[in-house]
């Protein structure tokens, strides 16, 4: 039966409407922070709708520079993300690698334990780890949040690794052992070079978590300030009394901090959908 090209054509319009309609609801948060953050603080209070703000206050983009130490949040954040992205591609690839590919006795039994920890509630581990920090006097600095990213804490991470070096024909790995390759030169020659992907992807994500992170740093930082991260810097601004706890400020903080995120999605999201996609291939 051949389909009438007037009910196709109609049917690919109401999809294109129904995609479209649903890409503005969900990009429609992202331009009104955006434009909030260019509104003077008069025009805040307003409650009309006003997306093109008249007058536009780029010095809103000046200003938070001045009045907050943004340069300082930001150090301190990109601390925890090398921590993240290091733990993200030395240590866990190793451990994948070890699940993957080299056979250990009790090797499933670790594995399954490691999936385990995927299954608990993150609050259980708080107080623990918070008594055990403190107890050894790490609590208000750093090293509670780079320590177990650095030594690849993420089991997600090492999961999603494991399942793409399982992919990998066994007789590559065979190949370098009978030229003699050590299992490391193996991981290190073979694996990690085809494992662009799923590196990228898993960077990815460590990057993303260690940016937004909140919750760990305010429980680790939450009485130092000079060791405040961006999310802990742009929560603060809601108890600022005068110009700093306006609306307009805390959407120029937002804007600040999405546009790394929007440039490392721009960037690499072709390498998100093919890691993730691909490593459901073998079990």
């Amino acid at each position: 039966m051949i389909e009438n090209p007037n009910s196709k054509i109609l049917r690919q319009s109401a999809l294109y409407f129904i995609l479209s309609l649903g890409a503005l609801v969900m990009i429609f948060p992202l331009i009104w922070t955006v434009s909030t953050s260019l509104k003077t603080k008069d025009k805040v209070t307003l409650r009309t709708i006003e997306l093109i703000p008249d007058p536009i206050a780029l010095e809103n983009y000046t200003d938070i520079f001045t009045n907050q130490p943004m340069l300082r949040y930001t150090r301190n954040t990109l601390i925890l993300v090398v921590a993240s992205v290091f733990g993200a591609l030395v240590p866990c690839p190793l451990a994948a690698f070890a699940f993957a590919r080299i056979p250990f006795p009790g090797r499933k039994l670790f594995f399954g334990l490691l999936l385990a920890t995927m299954m608990l509630p993150y609050v259980v581990q708080l107080i623990p780890l918070y008594i055990f920090f403190d107890r050894i006097g790490w609590v208000n600095t750093f090293w509670p949040l780079i320590l177990p990213r650095v030594l690849g804490h993420n089991a997600f991470y090492i999961f999603l690794i494991r399942q793409f070096f399982k992919g990998i024909p066994e007789e590559l790995f065979d190949a370098a052992r009978i030229d003699g390759a050590s299992e490391f030169g193996v991981w290190w020659r073979i694996a990690m070079p085809i494992s662009k992907p799923v590196l990228a992807a898993v960077s990815i994500f460590a990057f993303q978590f260690a940016w937004n992170d909140f919750l760990y740093p305010l429980i680790y930082l939450g009485s130092n300030q000079q060791n405040w991260t961006l999310s802990l810097g742009l929560n603060a601004l809601k108890g600022f009394e005068g110009n700093e706890n306006s609306l307009n400020v805390m959407m120029t903080f937002s804007v600040l901090m999405l546009i790394p995120m929007l440039i490392m999605f721009y960037f690499g999201q072709q390498y998100l959908i093919k890691g993730v996609s691909v490593t459901g291939v073998k079990g």
